[in-house]
């Protein structure tokens, strides 16, 4: 049976092990006692714990020290940093000659420098924050640490690195710290370490290393935090004195018992696949992302990262359009940080790492768990050749294959602002508006894709950069002549006004694009169907009803309003809300309701059944991208197809939806993110029989089979 979705997100949370389970499930209906209590039932829950804690201390080579129960790994670390700092007051108040310096690794989790931050502001010690810089590789600079050792009162570091698997060399910075003499306590954050790597933590001069249940087949919140023997300590947490009065709070007995599970079967093997087992499938992985994906780059070097680790970048392609192709494909991957990923941010791991802007902004991390099996890894692999067939389909990747031909509308849009295409597939032409400098490659790579001729690459205001650049890069594929500062061509045909003005226009097939002189200096640019003069002479003027759509720079530039109709569709270069188009009528109503004011257009998946029998010609309209649309099976619902419309090319379907007969329309995309915005831009434009799908295909993915 094919699986209707792959994870391939290990490093962010796992599935939880059978076995752990039913060690949850055995614990709260047969062992539920509490383990403070002296009667046969705490006792039997006692018992568990203690057995639990033992098996961990085996398998992470313990000794002496002590293994705490914890929520998890930010838990864990919040005790560790209290803990060390505590004592570091405790020694300078003392005399003692204490470090200045927090040093943590440049690619640690943002726990690890955010907890610092927050325990050295509280407890007043005024202590300098520094990062320890990482080679290209991502491994800590050795020599660099040298240098800050013997000023350095608490050292933090990973054993392996979240976002690039990258494992560190451990051994070395202990050599470091030995040699220098430092004094610095030392934290390790063991959490992608454990069941991936050999850990014997007595046998180093780690002072605490925590970890988290759920990075390995566990439930979420539950940890462990190991502390040296005779490392200083400070509880977070104080009442009741559990846990030896290290870690207030009853235990959570559901979540030990199935974690003691999972460190039964990692002590007794068989259960998990061999490391050499998983670098042959992130091998095979490779190879197929390779395959798929021309010119993809692998951020983490394979020889020194974890074998269960991807991190990728391709040229060209944003990490979002990536994770929307693979999510469209079933197949579960992130952009970095699972923890940052609502962030349209570059990885600052990769950063760190001094990886080029694109590779940091770009990247994808794949990770998957040790229970893969065979099948699913045949699975993904025939997936992510989808997902390139599909990025080529859309030229978003070169191809050899023709693709088809564009027509109408396109907007890219990024951080409130918009670059514009109109393009003519019957004459396989276009017409550049408002090119922003970070479109400017994937603009160059569609026209080339789609072999069109560029008729004018335009601005709204006079020399922009991103025009001038555009311009140059496709200069073979451009019209000759001379252009003004604007980029309109000369020679245009002359055309009249709604206001009576003269114009002039470019035809682009059965269209006419007109150029609007401004008296404040700037330019609009109106599309529509040019009016012929009498006796079928060549098109004279373009009336207000005749105009589509009319780019500017914004929705209230002075003196267009004169041109256009109530609802010609405002196509503004600046987006700052991200409201895609506007028209004057919108622009004169009431002031639009707070954006968490949608509850009105939102359908769940129960009420969308309901909103379907009740609606029969309602229309269900899927708003992701065409490369998301051709890497799934087309969605609907109730055995109705669904009409892609992807947000990038609403506005060429506004004009027909506001101009023909009204019938309800349900959007949905992904998440519901996107498809709320388009529902939101048919309600301002007056259309009120417009929804959107709350949560979109992820709340709702049964609903949706095709």
């Amino acid at each position: 049976m094919i699986k209707t979705e792959i994870y391939l997100d290990g490093n962010a949370t796992s599935a939880v092990l059978p076995a752990a389970i039913a060690a949850a499930v055995d614990a709260m209906a047969e062992r539920f006692g509490n383990p403070s209590s002296s009667h046969a039932a705490g006792l039997k829950a006692k018992a568990l714990m203690e057995g639990v804690r033992q098996r961990g201390a085996r398998l992470l080579g313990a000794g002496d020290g002590k293994l705490l129960f914890t929520s998890g790994a930010t838990e864990g670390i919040q005790t560790a940093v209290l803990s060390a700092l505590c004592a570091v007051r405790a020694r300078r108040a003392a005399g003692e000659a204490v470090g200045s310096l927090l040093v943590y690794g440049a690619t640690e989790h943002k726990a690890v420098p955010e907890a610092l931050a927050h325990w050295n502001r509280l407890l007043g010690l005024d202590l300098e924050l520094c990062a320890l810089p990482v080679d290209q590789d991502g491994r800590h600079d050795l020599a660099a640490l040298r240098g800050l050792a013997g000023r350095a009162a608490l050292v933090c570091t990973m054993a392996a690195n979240n976002e690039t698997g990258v494992i560190s060399d451990l051994a070395g910075i202990e050599a470091v710290l030995r040699a220098g003499a430092s004094a610095a306590y030392w934290l390790v954050d063991c959490v992608q370490a454990l069941g991936k790597l050999t850990l014997e933590l007595a046998a180093t001069r780690i002072d605490y290393a925590p970890f988290s249940g759920h990075k390995l087949y566990a439930p979420k919140g539950i940890g462990m935090l190991y502390v040296r023997a005779g490392a200083p300590f400070t509880a977070l947490m104080m009442g009741g004195g559990q846990e030896g009065g290290l870690r207030s709070g009853t235990e959570n007995m559901v979540g030990i018992a199935a974690l003691g599970a999972v460190l039964e079967a990692l002590e007794g093997g068989g259960t998990f696949r061999s490391h050499a087992e998983l670098a042959g499938v992130r091998a095979r992985l490779a190879d197929s992302l390779r395959a798929a994906l021309p010119g993809v780059v692998f951020n983490n070097p394979f020889a020194k990262a974890l074998p269960t680790t991807l991190n990728f970048s391709v040229p060209g392609l944003a990490s979002g359009e990536l994770m929307d192709v693979f999510d469209a494909a079933g197949l579960r991957v992130s952009a970095g940080s699972a923890c940052s990923a609502k962030k349209a941010a570059p990885s600052y791991v990769l950063d760190a790492m001094g990886l080029p802007a694109w590779r940091s902004s770009g990247a994808i991390r794949l990770s998957f768990g040790a229970l893969i099996d065979d099948a699913s890894v045949a699975e993904a692999c025939a997936r992510i050749v989808r997902c390139g067939e599909a990025l080529r389909a859309s030229c978003l990747l070169p191809s050899a294959q023709a693709p088809l031909p564009h027509d109408g509308v396109v907007q890219l849009g990024v951080e409130g602002e918009c670059s514009w295409l109109v393009l003519d597939a019957a004459g396989r032409s276009c017409v550049v508006i408002d090119a922003l400098a970070e479109h400017g490659e994937r603009i160059e790579q569609f026209v080339r894709c789609q072999q069109y001729r560029v008729r004018a690459i335009l601005a709204s205001a006079a020399g922009p950069a991103g025009r001038a650049a555009l311009a140059a890069a496709l200069a073979d594929s451009m019209d000759g002549g001379a252009v003004d500062a604007f980029g309109w061509p000369a020679g245009a045909a002359a055309l009249t006004l709604a206001d009576g003005s003269a114009a002039e226009a470019l035809a682009l097939g059965a269209r006419t694009l007109v150029c609007a002189r401004h008296a404040d200096g700037g330019r609009s640019y109106l599309l529509g169907a040019a009016v012929a003069a009498a006796g079928g002479a060549p098109a004279a003027a373009l009336a207000a009803d005749a105009v589509r759509f009319a780019f500017c720079a914004h929705a209230g530039q002075a003196g267009l309003a004169a041109l256009l109709a109530a609802d010609t569709l405002l196509c503004p270069s600046r987006d700052t809300h991200n409201q895609f188009c506007s028209s004057l009528r919108a622009l004169r109503a009431p002031p639009l309701a707070a954006p968490a004011d949608t509850a009105a257009l939102q359908l769940d998946a129960a009420a969308l059944a309901q909103f379907l029998r009740r609606h029969p010609d309602a229309l269900l309209v899927d708003v992701r991208e065409p490369y998301e649309y051709a890497a799934a099976a087309p969605a609907g619902a109730g055995g109705r197809g669904a009409l892609s419309v992807p947000l990038s090319r609403l506005a060429a379907q506004l004009d027909e939806w506001l101009r023909g007969t009204p019938r309800p329309l349900v959007f949905f995309c992904r998440s519901g993110n996107r498809s709320v915005k388009a529902a939101q831009c048919l309600r301002r434009l007056g259309y009120a029989q417009a929804w959107n799908l709350s949560g979109g295909l992820a709340l709702a993915p049964l609903a949706w089979a095709a």
